[in-house]
């Protein structure tokens, strides 16, 4: 089952330049809000079997899959990003050090993190605090000069939420961010879900 979750939420990584109009967008919004019902055991692949600063890079990736992303710091040691979308609420940061050996892992999915993306920065800046929402959260407003991404999320009161950045599709610099609730369903109902924002040790 595990290497089952690994292979499907690995799906959506494939970059961020998806442009969909706003229709296509709801459906699509939909239909993946509801295969996290169907699939919600894949989004607690967390690395919790992991410990740190005796885990090893290798065990980190046999355990948790190929990273979405990994950044190399001067000082030899790696940041892993392990997205648990479309059907997951959280992202994952493993933190490796140049001993090769795990320091932390953190989920970065919360209100805390979502605060320090300010107006101005960088898509890769943004990306070294969330992670990247994958292709399916990625949408473009030609009339305003546009480009948003958006994560899906557990906020607090175990509900599913929507953080949105949204760019200058020129600069590709922050304008600004936006939290929205995730409504499905004829009757509108909103998703349940259960916070993780780990962070180890």
């Amino acid at each position: 089952m595990r290497g089952m979750c690994k292979n499907w939420i690995s799906l959506e990584m494939n970059g961020h330049g998806v442009e969909m109009n706003r229709t296509s967008s709801v459906w699509m919004r939909a239909g993946v809000i509801l295969a996290a019902l169907l699939v919600s055991a894949c989004a607690g692949v967390n690395g919790s079997n992991l410990a740190p600063g005796v885990s090893t890079r290798s065990e980190v990736v046999a355990s948790m899959g190929q990273a979405a992303m990994v950044w190399k710091n001067p000082d030899g040691s790696e940041q892993l990003a392990y997205p648990r979308g479309p059907a997951g609420t959280q992202t994952y940061m493993a933190y490796v050090g140049a001993d090769g050996k795990l320091q932390r892992i953190v989920g970065v999915l919360n209100e805390a993190n979502f605060q320090l993306v300010e107006p101005g920065m960088t898509q890769a800046q943004v990306l070294r605090i969330v992670g990247p929402s994958g292709a399916f959260w990625t949408q473009t407003f030609p009339r305003t000069n546009t480009l948003a991404w958006t994560w899906l999320y557990c906020a607090s009161g175990d509900f599913q939420n929507y953080f949105d950045v949204y760019f200058d599709a020129t600069t590709l610099l922050v304008r600004s961010t936006g939290r929205s609730q995730v409504i499905v369903g004829r009757l509108g109902g909103t998703p349940g879900c259960t916070q993780d924002n780990v962070d180890r040790p």
